[in-house]
């Protein structure tokens, strides 16, 4: 099923540490638009998307896929689209949204899919201000005109297009669809080539502006080729995918949609998500079209693994063909993947493939790849083909930096932060930390350490690892969701987390943007107390809040890569922070027990 892993380690005199395949990267299309192309002629009646309708599901083949991003591409070139006037995409996943990318991508036009939440959940829509004037589109697409009528105005230029509820000035998809293609779409797609620009996504980061990501070709399809590689099987299976992650996210849009595209597969689009009064939606799809292969974060398996525990008519066609299930964005909590691996041994009578993966928005994003079994939920695996990952001293982390070919050229109109971001061997600087599992064996892969910026000092001087530490938390807490930890400067560590109600099965009460409930706490309290037990002082939670408030992508409280920022979410929840650490502590303060 997986590939071996050939890696090799090369230690250099600056005291950093480089860790390779020996595996070559094989051959890759030249642009992403080749693959839908090759499969439509191989296979045009073949589904490639679905989405809800009603109580069924529509679809679309890749005979009906290719032969609109043709008329789409056509379209755009007939509206001054092209490399200096983008697409802009302010919705959601959709059939429409992909029928739009690939007709883009066809005709040589980047695309740009951004945050829903950046439309639909904000006031004064700052962000799409900020990214329309660094990207100038020649073109915005909303699914609905209604929704994104005040996302569409703050846009200053391109053309307005939805596919249906239309606002005054703007066009219909229906109208790009009845575009004849012509020699001018089919002279794009000659012109198309591994270094052209495809996407630029754009990351929150730690400040909140928004940086462009450039994207090319080369890196998505490079990036495809060597995770086939690693999963040799994609190469016989034409997977099937269930599928919630946000395509203006690289997890999503470039990992999980070029997974389909690349092996003709078929992608089902998710419209629940693991969000309270949500995930019920994603049940209900799973067992609709149960997938080939599951990939979710920790929050969502959060959500997964009670409903499979508890429904074993679910677990049944949840598992009636998945061959693997993949966790990104964060560690899995160990005692949740133990969960996990025992309700699929239960139903199946096997065990499962769970495993999973390192990469960022500049990498496209796989970098690293845990193709074999691993027992330590930080593993992150080895270096897929064709990408080459140093382990940098930095203070007294090891930071990952990555070089090889699905690398991103930089960010779009900042070259003072590309050139910050690559070391003088032209290695990209990711700020992740990571150490080898085995230094005897470098085929054992990496451990995940968490965010090199998020890692503080107590007072006393102790410092303390915030990846390892938050991964200890919820493994020993699994009620948690997820956490932030805290401390810097202070006596002793403390985490705001956020718990997992449908797993805890309590209903506190709201105190100041805090959860209440005295049996949940005492549970709480000594739960912490085990974690505590062995612990030294870096590693001990002596106090915990529960945020009423889930982390608010649109405060920058979510990363791009869909993990939490800690040190936004310090910083806009200072209040709570200082409560936290009170000297005469509220009932919304968790003691840890004492013995």
């Amino acid at each position: 099923m997986f590939a071996v892993p050939d890696v090799e380690r090369d230690d250099r005199p600056d005291g950093s540490v480089v860790f390779r395949s020996r595996t070559p990267l094989g051959p890759y299309p030249r642009s992403v638009a080749a693959k839908l192309r090759e499969w439509a002629a191989i296979d045009p009646d073949y589904p490639l998307v679905a989405e809800r309708a009603g109580d069924g599901w529509t679809t679309l083949t890749y005979g009906e896929v290719r032969r609109r991003a043709d008329a789409v591409g056509q379209a755009l070139l007939g509206r001054g689209l092209g490399p200096d006037a983008p697409l802009l995409i302010l919705s959601g996943n959709s059939a429409a949204h992909l029928v739009l990318t690939l007709g883009a991508l066809t005709a040589g036009v980047p695309v740009a899919p951004i945050s829903v939440a950046y439309s639909l959940l904000s006031a004064d829509h700052a962000r799409i201000r900020e990214i329309a004037a660094l990207l100038r589109p020649g073109l915005v697409f909303a699914e609905e005109g209604g929704p994104f009528a005040a996302a569409l105005a703050a846009v200053s230029s391109g053309a307005v297009v939805v596919a249906r509820d239309p606002v005054p000035g703007a066009e219909l998809l229906d109208d790009l669809l009845a575009t004849k293609p012509g020699p001018g779409v089919e002279a794009a797609y000659a012109g198309v080539g591994p270094d052209t620009l495809a996407k630029v996504l754009f990351t929150s980061g730690s400040t909140g502006t928004p940086k462009g990501v450039l994207n090319t070709h080369r890196m998505l399809c490079s990036n495809q080729q060597a995770i086939t590689q690693a999963w040799p099987f994609l190469a016989e299976e034409r997977p099937v995918l269930v599928d919630w992650l946000p395509w203006s996210h690289t997890f999503g849009g470039n990992h999980n949609v070029g997974l389909v595209l690349r092996g003709g597969g078929t992608l089902y689009i998710d419209d629940g998500k693991p969000a309270p009064h949500l995930f019920a939606r994603s049940v209900e799809n799973l067992r609709s079209a149960p997938p080939t292969l599951y990939f979710n974060v920790p929050a969502g398996y959060a959500q997964l693994v009670p409903v499979l525990e508890q429904d074993a008519d679910f677990a049944q066609v949840f598992f009636s063909r998945v061959r693997l299930l993949f966790n990104a964005a964060a560690a899995l909590p160990a005692a949740l993947r133990e969960r996990l691996a025992a309700v699929a041994r239960a139903t199946t009578g096997h065990d499962v493939a769970l495993t999973g993966s390192w990469g960022a928005t500049e990498t496209a994003p796989a970098v690293t790849s845990a193709h074999y079994a691993f027992e330590d939920a930080r593993c992150i695996g080895v270096p897929l083909p064709g990408l080459e990952v140093k382990l940098a001293p930095v203070g007294g982390a090891r930071e990952i930096r990555v070089r090889g070919a699905a690398v991103t050229p930089g960010y779009l109109g900042r070259p003072e932060e590309t050139a910050a971001a690559f070391d003088g061997d032209g290695f990209y600087r990711t700020g992740d930390a990571a150490l080898p599992v085995d230094p005897a064996d470098p085929n054992a892969g990496l451990l995940f350490g968490g965010r090199i910026a998020e890692d503080f000092k107590l007072g006393t001087g102790t410092f303390v690892r915030v990846g390892a530490l938050r991964t200890a938390l919820l493994s020993a807490v699994p009620v948690l969701s997820d956490a932030v930890i805290t401390g810097e400067d202070r006596a002793h560590v403390g985490a705001l987390a956020w718990l997992n109600q449908a797993e805890a099965r309590a209903e506190p009460t709201v105190v100041d943007g805090c959860l209440v409930h005295p049996g949940l706490a005492a549970h709480l309290a000594k739960l912490l107390a085990g974690l505590n037990a062995t612990a030294g002082s870096a590693g001990r939670v002596e106090r915990l809040v529960l945020l009423a408030e889930p982390p608010d992508l649109d405060a920058g409280e979510i990363t791009d890569k869909g993990y939490v920022n800690q040190r936004q979410v310090l910083r806009r929840r200072a209040g709570i922070v200082e409560r936290l650490y009170a000297a005469d502590p509220g009932p919304e303060v968790i003691l840890a027990a004492r013995p």
